[in-house]
């Protein structure tokens, strides 16, 4: 028999670690859950356990992620170069033709809601269980920088929802609101069935975000700020990307050479993404790149929250409707390596405007994805996209 190498031993240790976390938090949530009892079951030490996850919270947020990256299999998603196949809507079910696109802002949010409230808890779990599939942060999340980064995941969840159904007519309409709307909604739902199990119709509440695309938000994007931010600064530098990064949105690789505007935003810096975006010139490839100074814990709850979103997206939008974004979730900072930063945390904020594979432009510090996008535009501080 093939010994294994140190990479496949590590990566049985992790899954088998994973595994005994799972059954752990399942019978006795997060707070009761210890991680004696976790090596216990995975037949490990305790310092076995710690040398994949340095905390109690960093694992069971990589429980978490498990969870959704699971899910996302059984509804017929690949977790690898092409996550939906077809062009006439979304995958369902594995083995089910995929589902037909809506045709609506209204349909779009219906059926999104549906995809996200599959995750409420089942007659006869168990409470801890049912913390699990709701993906519960309750309890978890005690320190201001986890909940700073909380919010600003929110915020970017918000933005890719609103990106799809911006792509429904009519055009030049901003949906980051009802966006928003939307999933407070949904997230006060699961969080009632946490703590009021039994309470509320999950169809009253799907019928809900239906009727939530008529209201009038009067949705306008005019940051405050913007008008005082300094323009990107021209260069020509050499630009030389790391291989091998892929896009969370699509699961697709992608090269991060192409024209068009790569921002770096720290876990505490997420909603200038929009920025970006709104910048954009047409043509534009926009890649908000996401680093923090925390992979361990912060960088997993970041991939845990998009994750879950993304997954929702998918199955509801065809991929024509996609948020035209590209979402590089980059743990080790090779992009913030390549472009020549010192160093990055939570508060990172730079951007560069890249052109026939070279840094054309560069800015730092908050409005830079703004500043980078709108560079070369004939008002450098303009306001773009929909609802400016």
């Amino acid at each position: 028999m093939a010994r294994l190498t140190r990479a496949q031993q590590q990566e049985r240790t992790r899954a088998a670690v994973l595994a005994a976390a799972g059954r752990e938090f399942a019978e006795h949530g997060y707070a009761g859950a210890k991680v004696d009892r976790i090596a216990e079951r995975a037949e490990m030490t305790r310092g076995a356990v710690y040398s994949n996850f340095p905390t109690k919270r960093a694992l069971y947020l990589a429980v978490l992620a498990d969870l959704v990256e699971r899910s996302a299999d059984e509804a017929g998603q690949t977790d690898g170069t092409d996550v939906i196949t077809g062009t006439a809507g979304t995958a369902g079910a594995a083995g089910q033709a995929p589902r037909p696109s809506p045709g609506s802002v209204a349909g779009a949010l219906g059926s999104f809601a549906r995809a996200w409230l599959e995750r409420l808890p089942l007659t006869g779990d168990s409470p801890a269980d049912g913390h699990l599939r709701l993906r519960s942060l309750t309890g978890v999340l005690d320190d201001e920088p986890a909940r700073t980064a909380l919010a600003q995941t929110a915020r970017l969840e918000a933005l890719l929802l609103a990106l799809a159904l911006e792509s429904y007519p009519p055009p030049s309409v901003r949906r980051v609101r009802l966006a928003e709307l939307v999933l407070t909604l949904l997230n006060g739902s699961a969080g009632l069935a946490e703590t009021a199990p039994g309470f509320g119709d999950p169809f009253d509440v799907v019928r809900a975000c239906d009727h939530l695309a008529g209201i009038d938000l009067a949705d306008a994007w005019d940051p405050p700020h913007l008008p005082y931010v300094s323009p990107a600064r021209p260069c020509d530098d050499p630009w030389a990307p790391p291989a091998g990064m892929s896009d969370r949105i699509t699961g697709r690789r992608i090269d991060l050479g192409d024209d068009g505007v790569i921002a770096v935003l720290g876990a505490g810096r997420l909603a200038a993404a929009e920025e970006a975006v709104r910048g954009a010139l047409p043509g534009d490839r926009v890649t908000v790149v996401v680093v923090t100074g925390d992979p361990a814990e912060i960088g997993r709850l970041v991939r845990l929250r998009v994750d879950d979103l993304t997954a929702c997206l998918r199955r509801v939008f065809a991929p024509g409707a996609w948020p035209p974004l590209r979402l590089v979730l980059d743990d080790r900072a090779l992009v913030a390596t390549a472009l020549g930063l010192p160093g990055v945390g939570d508060a990172t904020e730079t951007a560069v405007r890249v052109r026939d594979g070279r840094i054309v432009a560069r800015a730092d510090g908050r409005g830079a994805a703004h500043a980078a996008a709108a560079a070369g535009a004939p008002d450098a501080t303009r306001h773009g996209g929909p609802g400016a």
